[in-house]
């Protein structure tokens, strides 16, 4: 370990391993496998690029996606590792010079993606080569209990059999006790040691808000405030992505669309151009995925939620990755989570497959709609113990007010029994308060109409909503047209008879304030440089754009942020300072330091 180490800080540039960094590190060295689930951002790829570094052969990296394979060789060869992937964007001729780098054994590091691996010829070449180590990112995509399942992981359980002795580790940011389990069975791991670290991400601050109307405005109104940062957007559809995008143009951000939807070239010129410039906003949708390494992603905001906590943690995962504060939005509504139930039913899978989507589904939005600490109740959903509030989430700086609204609940659920699923929400809100448009309707005829005429209609629209959330009303799809009806029967009876009880949030009027005028937490004013140290921050960026340019790179993959901020504060004077600096190790040291040594010095 002394040995990995000292590796560690000359490539890496970083003093120590953090978390459960050094136990995973560890039993690769050691020849065994293991599963280990970090938080985004909490250093997976450390370790089983050390190991492959340090165990004789090739380490092999099994990665679903082109750009996240393209990022991290970008950031290795940087480092000073010798690192390449196939995959179909290249050609023929850089094709065959890693193959050769692979035969003369000057390859540590191979980026390869399931399918690409699983070839008969693939895996007959490389098993003719010896194998330092063979890693599995985003493992939770073997699992169909996880948020992003792909069937072609499931080819991966082969690689027991042709590299018997070669460790194997799984790693990813989001698995619960049952994805678990099934990363092991798939991926032939029942002997690995498991490795898994708290979902504690204290650079982040969480917050939901219902949406109002389509939510859109309130996006815009969210981006706008934050200018200059970049961000992540979320959209349910490519028609939603491109809406917002332009939107966001037509108001002089920086921002494009990325979703499947879009020509290839396309999408790869979006990608770039967003990891490239330190400003820039993408509003995707799920196809975005996991494909972003990107560090200094200061917030990302669902317009529409996904269908999970384990998405949303691996969404906002992608928020805050260099360490400084960041934040995590969520727009969402009952309407949003009808369209994911309709979804999920649509699937073709096995009805207990539908029936954890479904109560993962709901697991989400009681989240969303709850009282308590945001960041606590999904550290409680991965399975950790003894978990204290946030203390910055929206919840934890403005706790809500609850009412006790049962005795209101008892009287929508008895109208929505009465009109029996004949019509949609509006309807059941009018139909509450004594509102029909016809006179003669069969609606005035129930004990039920004009019920809640002390209540104002605002109200009922949250409690009905609630009553979605809950599961105690559903939605009826209706082609397009829902219509509301009573949901799980043993819940509605309990509320019937009194012995559960209903509670919802207070509307609070906040004279002259937004949401945003709300208090944050101390640690958002970290996210800037101090005053003194502004001007060689910026200037320390302006050089890496440069440097970034002409390599054609990423500017994080020279230095993130995180690291030019450590420098303009300490204004290191020799290299031997400039080396102590989170981030600078030898190769970046040789290659960058006396340009940053002299930018520290003029400025």
């Amino acid at each position: 370990m002394a040995q990995a180490r000292g590796l560690l800080r000359r490539i890496f540039g970083h003093s120590d391993f953090r978390g459960l960094q050094a136990d995973v590190i560890a039993e690769a060295l050691a020849g065994r496998n293991a599963l280990a689930v970090l938080p985004t951002g909490g250093g997976k790829s450390v370790c089983y690029q050390i190991p492959s570094l340090m165990r004789p052969g090739l380490g092999i990296v099994v990665s679903p996606l082109i750009a996240l394979m393209a990022d991290q060789v970008a950031g290795l060869r940087q480092a000073g590792v010798a690192a390449a992937r196939l995959d179909s964007n290249i050609d023929l001729d850089e094709r065959a010079d890693t193959w050769r780098r692979i035969g003369e054994g000057k390859l540590d590091l191979l980026y390869i993606s399931p399918e690409g691996l699983m070839q008969g010829a693939m895996l007959e070449r490389l098993a003719s080569h010896p194998i330092a180590l063979i890693a599995i990112d985003e493992a939770h995509c073997v699992s169909q209990w996880g948020h992003d399942f792909r069937p072609e992981y499931r080819m991966l359980g082969r690689l027991a059999e042709v590299f018997p002795n070669a460790p194997r580790i799984a790693v990813t940011a989001t698995a619960d006790a049952r994805t678990r389990d099934d990363i092991r069975s798939e991926l032939k791991l029942a002997d690995a040691r498991e490795f898994v670290a708290s979902f504690a991400r204290p650079e982040l601050q969480l917050s939901a808000e219902r949406k109002k109307g389509r939510g859109r405005d309130r996006v815009i109104e969210l981006v706008m405030e934050r200018p200059g940062r970049s961000g992540v957007i979320y959209s349910g559809s490519r028609n939603g992505a491109d809406e917002i995008a332009q939107a966001l143009r037509d108001r002089g951000v920086k921002a494009d669309a990325y979703h499947a939807g879009l020509d290839k070239g396309v999408r790869e010129k979006r990608l770039t151009r967003f990891l490239e410039d330190e400003g820039a906003v993408i509003v995707a949708t799920i196809a975005f995925g996991m494909g972003v390494d990107k560090p200094d992603v200061r917030y990302v905001i669902h317009a529409d939620p996904p269908a999970s906590i384990d998405a949303y943690w691996q969404e906002v995962g992608r928020a805050g990755r260099d360490g400084a504060p960041a934040e995590g939005i969520t727009l969402y509504s009952a309407s949003d989570m009808a369209f994911a139930a309709r979804r999920n039913a649509e699937r073709e899978v096995a009805e207990e497959v539908a029936r954890v989507q479904m109560r993962r589904l709901r697991q989400l939005y009681t989240m969303f709609e709850g009282a308590t600490c945001r960041a606590a109740a999904v550290r409680r959903y991965f399975g950790e113990t003894d978990v204290q509030p946030c203390g910055q989430c929206d919840i934890c700086v403005d706790p809500p007010r609850l009412r006790d609204v049962t005795q209101e609940a008892q009287k929508a659920l008895s109208a929505i029994h009465r009109l029996n699923g004949r019509v949609g929400r509006g309807r059941v809100v009018d139909h509450l308060i004594g509102k029909t448009k016809d006179g003669q309707s069969f609606e005035a005829s129930l004990t039920t109409f004009g019920i809640g005429a002390g209540w104002p209609a605002n109200n009922w629209r949250d409690l009905v909503d609630a009553l979605l959330f809950e599961g105690l009303a559903a939605e009826d799809p209706n082609e397009g047209k829902p219509l509301v009806m009573l949901g799980e029967a043993d819940a509605v009876r309990a509320v019937y008879r009194g012995e559960r009880r209903v509670f919802m949030r207070e509307a609070v009027v906040e004279s002259g304030r937004t949401r945003m005028d709300r208090p944050r937490s101390a640690r958002a004013a970290l996210a800037e440089p101090p005053e003194e140290a502004r001007g060689l921050f910026e200037a320390l960026r302006a050089w890496r754009r440069g440097r970034a340019a002409e390599q054609a790179v990423p500017p994080y993959v020279i230095f993130p942020d995180r690291t030019l901020l450590e420098i303009a504060v300490a204004r290191p004077r020799g290299s031997a300072q400039l080396m102590a600096c989170g981030g600078v190790g030898q190769s970046k040291l040789e290659r960058y330091g006396e340009d940053v040594l002299r930018i520290v010095r003029a400025n």
